[in-house]
């Protein structure tokens, strides 16, 4: 979360993406920095590399966006054969560099480092005990957890010093880590995080959070990394390493709502696609009609395509995104957080004007500045504004390492879907119903993801108000 105790209305964040090579061929560095480039969508306060010739190991990071601190040079080593990166965005821990990626430590069986996304749940009971016993924590994250179980375990090989630790850890994680001479990718039982395989033409070995992270530099996908297992890349190839007994997967059903990029893969299932698809699912829901169909950009573009070719009606571009603004733009005062969201977005007068306007978006998180590009479009003389929504009404708060507000600032939590509409100021408001989700995502077992923070006992229908409480939802999320 942001420190400083000002927060605007929040899109969901994802909190990291993670990446690794191994290669005895290529500049592992710079395909490194590539790779981090096409994820930077997942985290944009900080970033490293770390390297390793086999012996010594370094590691360069800095805050900031990938081309900012690699402005210069990434990093180098003669003979440089692995590398892991990662971008963040910050759940647990202080946005502060100290707690910036990848951990790289030394420890009685060597050196490691270490790239994490995802969140652990007992992260602060393991850390007390740890502490208690003499353990010196350098960072305030919880990745930093992992580093330490694996320092103290007593296991000879680091892969079952690895899978040791994994065993004491909950919640979610997906993991880039390099001794000197592997490269090791694990994902948590549920397969909450996304991580795949890639291989380039010249026989390197990927790992990356998203497959947009192989595309860009020439990878072949190979396969997604399993829920539950370890893989290892060595001199001898990739082996795999299933650490933990069967559960009940439960992916992040955001990935294909808003975190992924849209030309990513994510076990089988396009992103794109899913999002097309929710497009169509939310115009033969709604039953909205208008002149034009628009997208907040970006995130809600795909969906709004999806509508417009379902309903149609023509998809025209009538917001015009400031591609300089940041994703995290925080201003003290709410003059200042209402001039940054005119500052993000402005509406084209020209393509609006006079229109009954669809506007689809993915989320709404607090509401306040949905109702503010509501108010910017009427003002740009849209006749009227009618909002479709490609998820269902978010009314609970993750706990696996996604930032969302308190479930009190959550609009969901606390109002129906007719007084969400009258807060926003729209004519009329529609959120995807959960079955429609899962009818948008063919290529997965729709079972098999997690739907907690919309409440997945039931669909939210109009009228209804979201029960239970902040325990629940983690109960909820334990049986998906």
């Amino acid at each position: 979360m942001y420190d400083n105790g000002y927060n605007p209305e929040p899109k969901w964040k994802e909190e990291c993406g993670v990446y690794g090579v191994y290669s005895h061929t290529e500049d592992v560095s710079g395909l490194t920095y590539l790779g981090l480039y096409a994820l930077q969508h997942r985290g944009q306060e900080s970033t490293g590399i770390a390297i390793t010739d086999g012996a010594w190991m370094d590691v360069t990071r800095g805050m900031g966006l990938v081309n900012e601190v690699f402005r210069h040079q990434v990093p180098h080593m003669e003979n440089q054969c692995i590398a892991v990166g990662h971008v963040r965005y910050s759940t647990t821990g202080s946005s502060l560099l100290a707690n910036t990626q990848p951990l790289l430590v030394n420890y009685a069986g060597g050196k490691i480092a270490l790239a994490h996304n995802g969140n652990l749940t007992n992260a602060a009971e393991i850390r007390h005990h740890l502490e208690q016993q003499g353990t010196i924590f350098q960072t305030s994250i919880d990745s930093e957890v992992i580093v330490n179980l694996i320092a103290r375990s007593h296991k000879e090989t680091i892969e079952d010093r690895i899978i040791e630790s994994l065993k004491q850890v909950k919640g979610c994680y997906c993991l880039t880590i390099m001794t000197e001479d592997k490269l090791i990718g694990a994902r948590d039982p549920q397969g909450f995080r996304p991580l795949c395989i890639g291989k380039t033409e010249e026989g390197s070995w990927i790992l990356s959070s998203e497959t947009c992270g192989l595309d860009v530099v020439g990878a072949e996908f190979v396969r997604d990394v399993k829920p539950g297992e370890m893989v290892v890349i060595d001199e001898n190839g990739l082996k795999s390493y299933p650490f933990a007994t069967e559960e009940k997967k439960a992916g992040c059903i955001f990935e294909y709502i808003y975190f992924a990029r849209p030309d990513s893969v994510i076990d089988g299932q396009s992103v794109h696609e899913a999002r097309f698809l929710m497009g169509r699912e939310l115009a033969r829901e709604s039953g909205f009609k208008g002149d034009i169909v628009i997208s907040v950009p970006d995130s809600g573009t795909t969906a709004a395509t999806g509508f417009a070719y379902e309903a149609g009606i023509p998809f025209v571009e009538g917001l015009i995104k400031n591609r300089y603004i940041g994703r995290t733009f925080i201003q003290p005062t709410q003059k200042k957080r209402d001039t940054a969201v005119k500052l993000k977005l402005n509406a084209i007068r020209s393509a609006v004007e006079g229109k009954s306007v669809i506007m689809v978006d993915d989320s709404i998180v607090r509401g306040t500045t949905s109702g503010k590009i509501v108010r910017m479009l009427r003002n740009a003389g849209a006749k009227a504004v009618h909002v479709c929504i490609s998820s269902p009404p978010i009314g609970y708060p993750c706990f696996y390492g996604i930032d969302t507000s308190v479930r009190k600032e959550l609009i969901a939590a606390t109002k129906s879907v007719e007084e969400i509409r009258q807060f926003i100021g729209a004519d009329s408001l529609h959120f995807l119903s959960i079955e429609g989700l899962k009818k948008s995502v063919p290529h997965l077992n729709a079972d098999d993801m997690c739907y907690a923070c919309f409440n997945s006992s039931y669909p939210i229908k109009d009228g209804a108000k979201p029960a239970g409480d902040s325990k629940y939802v983690f109960e909820q999320r334990k049986k998906c």
